[in-house]
């Protein structure tokens, strides 16, 4: 069996957001970590996912949204496990003069956003209205990281306040991923 590890950015999913309506329909799936929401520092969730990951040896198909996206390039430039794929909606550009915002804790996160190819098949979803990024942001991501690029539309930054609370595309990304389709 495959389990599906939820990694969520840097605040806490909504209940209508869609991470949150997956959880609940899905009692199997697993946040990494666990409460997920704030504050999000970079190596307190690498190290959370990677405890979740190390608890079990059965392989994981990690659905990440927004900082999450980063939580796992960094973690698997860090790391080894069981991972067997990747769903990684909307990640943030972080670019070297990237500096935290106001609401963000000093060490949120340090560093560049490793660009290495991801040891892992993984699909990038790229949002046509992201503030967080541009579609050519994304496709350097998905390049990069050798993942597939699935492009949403408009569809903000895919969270709550972008109107996405269900998401039947993701949920037929995910299949696909689970199914190695």
């Amino acid at each position: 069996m495959t389990r599906v590890l939820l990694v969520p950015g840097r605040g806490e999913p909504r209940p209508e957001h869609w991470l949150r309506r997956w959880s609940a329909a899905n009692p199997h799936h697993t946040w990494a970590p666990e409460p997920p929401g704030p504050p999000y520092r970079v190596d307190e969730r690498v190290a959370a996912l990677h405890a979740v990951l190390s608890a079990a040896e059965e392989p994981a198909v990690l659905v990440a949204h927004s900082a999450g996206c980063l939580t796992v390039a960094v973690w698997a430039s860090r790391h080894t496990g069981p991972v067997r794929a990747a769903l990684l909606v909307t990640p943030p550009y972080v670019g070297p003069d990237w500096r935290p915002g106001p609401d963000d804790p000093p060490d949120s996160f340090v560093g560049e956003v490793p660009r290495a190819r991801l040891p892992f098949r993984s699909i990038v979803v790229a949002s046509r209205t992201d503030p967080y990024a541009t579609v050519e942001q994304f496709h350097g991501y998905a390049r990069d990281w050798g993942a597939e690029l699935y492009d949403a539309g408009e569809a903000g930054h895919l969270d709550a306040a972008s109107g996405y609370g269900p998401w039947p595309a993701g949920e037929r990304l995910l299949r696909r991923l689970l199914d190695g389709s």
